[in-house]
């Protein structure tokens, strides 16, 4: 990717210790989801909060393609956050999927990583398609069915969700994608390419004979789906130094739903002494 073809990536500083780690949220997310873990990581991590490409504060694009979110991290890192030398990188759900598409193709900007609930395959890579597929069609398109001009606040969308999204706590985590400006309410994400990209969201691109030979952490959610043990083989193929960790009582989204777990096996494979 040349330096023209660079977006804007809206981006947050948590905490000014010496060692820096780059945290990569998924689907309908943005940065400030981690704020919370960056901070569990204090006084020793740096932390850089990334919304990514169609998502938060950061610019769109025509297409929705893993290999150029991974290019255009990397820009941003190399321009300010990794120009001293490599940093460690989190990514959940599909920006795990951009975290190690990074670590595959600029391996020069990544020390340690870490995949949060997600395999580095297709969801229907066993002939049978994840139920989170299912799901996240259903979420992009209730969002897309909104009727924003006809609300007149986050109170009112909150309302109108509430049928086709009964449950409140995913209600939250959505609506805080909704923006209220001169000209009404709006959403921040980039919609219409999300729901119409699922099928390549939903997969993960051929990178060739890549691997990644730094240290690798594989943390699982014991009550999610996204990590099975017929993974594993493609996982180790590609980052043959994984290991493998999966935490009991936590669904999809580890990092809010068992916090402390999450930030003690952050802690334990970032802050060891280094190889």
């Amino acid at each position: 990717m040349t330096e023209t073809e660079r977006i804007d990536l809206s981006t947050r500083t948590v905490g000014d210790g010496d060692r820096r780690v780059v945290f990569l949220h998924g689907l309908f997310g943005r940065g400030k989801n981690f704020t919370r873990i960056a901070k569990g990581l204090q006084p020793e991590c740096t932390s850089l909060l990334v919304d990514l490409p169609n998502h938060g504060g950061s610019e769109w694009t025509a297409d929705f393609d893993y290999l150029d979110m991974a290019d255009h991290v990397a820009a941003e890192l190399r321009a300010d956050f990794a120009s001293e030398g490599p940093v460690d990188v989190i990514g959940h759900s599909m920006g795990g999927k951009v975290a190690m598409v990074l670590a595959l193709r600029h391996p020069d900007l990544v020390d340690r990583l870490v995949v949060e609930d997600i395999s580095p395959v297709g969801t229907d890579a066993d002939g049978a398609k994840a139920s989170g597929d299912s799901e996240f069609d259903h979420l992009l398109s209730s969002l897309r069915a909104l009727d924003l001009d006809a609300l007149d606040g986050r109170s009112a969308a909150d309302d109108a969700l509430a049928g086709p999204i009964p449950n409140r706590t995913v209600r939250g985590f959505l609506l805080q994608n909704l923006r209220s400006g001169e000209e009404g309410l709006s959403w921040e994400p980039n919609l219409e390419l999300l729901h119409d990209s699922l099928g390549t969201i939903g997969g993960f691109p051929d990178l060739g004979d890549a691997r990644f030979e730094r240290p690798v952490l594989w943390v699982g959610g014991a009550d999610s789906d996204y990590i099975r043990p017929e993974y594993g083989d493609a996982m180790r193929a590609l980052f043959p130094r994984a290991a493998r960790v999966m935490i009991k009582g936590a669904g999809h989204w580890i990092h809010s739903q068992k916090p402390e777990e999450f930030i003690a096996v952050l802690r334990g494979f970032l802050l060891d002494d280094r190889d």
